[in-house]
């Protein structure tokens, strides 16, 4: 079937419970813009833009790898991840969609795309840390960020299918999911990628946990001499698109995320991925944390731990690690680091290495 056009909004598509159509959804926006509340005008200026003659759109990237910076994504592609992620999760028209990301991001704006090209009914709400929502409702689907989930999961259980992504999913939040109701699916991907080109299952009450990400209808992968995958996606993306992204690849269809080659730390000729070591550590450590790797005279880098604000001695948090289960002696830190705050994009990520320079210098 021919994928319909950026311009189209499908007929059953409803907006906090209002049907619109395309010159109806113009006036919406610039209402709005003129007098909602932050996120309001944030969605209007989204649907200005979305419903223009141009086949682009401006977006900007969230800085978790890089400043953050602008890139031109076109509409058609957008559309084309907008009808994967219906396929893959089997959204129907007059499903109903709820939105609690922000509007200013990829995230928040293809959840709109998805409810006008889908027909679905989506429920735009305040996007916060702890967003709140019609908790009697019955929800089909709804994309969050991990801290959302965290806040929300035990008012989760009318949400059938919740994809979660932007951060990595703590072990912490995986144990809390092992009781929902809902479907959860963590996503991978990014703004060049038009969000999520894969996504792995996490164990619920209703699912089984997977360990590779499964691929979203018309993406493949492949991996190049450092182990880093590569994307071809040529519906949402011209080229392949090659990431830093270190995985086992399964097929190419499916892997496991490893961590960010630009993370690996090489400590006396073992290559060592902080993600990992994180996932293991999380259990003993209730504060922020992350692992990194210093410049040693010996090793090449020693393998650090670096605390936000610390409740515990350095002392009591290093002898709850030496008891932690399947951590090798080279995952134990060498040292631990405490600071008052992490370095952090504009949209929360860490910033690893200006962290470690903050601690280090």
């Amino acid at each position: 079937m021919k994928a319909p056009k950026f311009n189209k909004v499908h007929n059953r598509f409803k907006l906090n419970g209002l049907h619109f159509n395309h010159s109806d959804l113009k006036e919406v926006a610039y209402s709005l813009i003129k007098e909602g509340v932050a996120f309001e005008k944030a969605t209007g200026n989204f649907l200005i833009d979305w419903l223009n003659d141009k086949d682009y759109l401006l977006v900007n990237t969230s800085g978790s790898t890089g400043k953050p910076k602008t890139i031109k994504l076109q509409k058609q592609a957008m559309v084309n991840s907008a009808l994967a992620t219906g396929d893959f999760f089997g959204l129907q028209p007059g499903d109903k969609a709820m939105n609690c990301l922000p509007s200013h991001y990829i995230a928040g704006k293809m959840m709109l795309v998805r409810a006008m090209i889908l027909g679905l009914e989506i429920d735009c709400v305040e996007p916060s840390s702890h967003p709140i929502f019609d908790y009697e409702k019955h929800y089909d689907f709804c994309a969050m960020i991990p801290l959302q989930l965290k806040h929300t999961i035990k008012y989760t259980y009318n949400i059938k299918t919740i994809i979660v992504g932007g951060s990595k999913v703590t072990q912490p939040i995986v144990q809390l999911i092992k009781g929902s109701d809902s479907r959860i699916f963590e996503t991978y991907g990014m703004t060049e990628t038009v969000t999520h080109v894969a996504v792995r299952q996490l164990e619920s009450k209703v699912l089984k946990g997977e360990t590779y990400f499964n691929a979203l209808p018309n993406v493949t992968f492949k991996q190049d001499e450092r182990h880093c995958l590569i994307v071809n996606a040529t519906k949402l993306v011209n080229e392949p698109l090659v990431t830093n992204d270190v995985v086992d690849l399964k097929s190419e269809s499916s892997f496991q995320l490893l961590g960010r080659f630009d993370h690996v730390i090489n400590s006396g000729g073992v290559k060592l991925f902080p993600e990992q070591i994180e996932d293991k550590l999380q259990p003993v450590i209730d504060d922020r944390f992350i692992v990194a790797g210093q410049d040693d005279e010996d090793l090449g880098e020693r393998l650090v731990l670096i605390i936000e604000n610390p409740r515990d001695s350095a002392e009591s948090i290093s002898n709850r690690i030496k008891r932690v289960k399947g951590l090798t002696k080279f995952e134990v830190p060498k040292h631990i680091y405490a600071v008052d705050k992490f370095v952090e994009t504009v949209n929360g990520k860490i910033q690893r290495q200006k962290t470690l320079d903050l601690v280090t210098r």
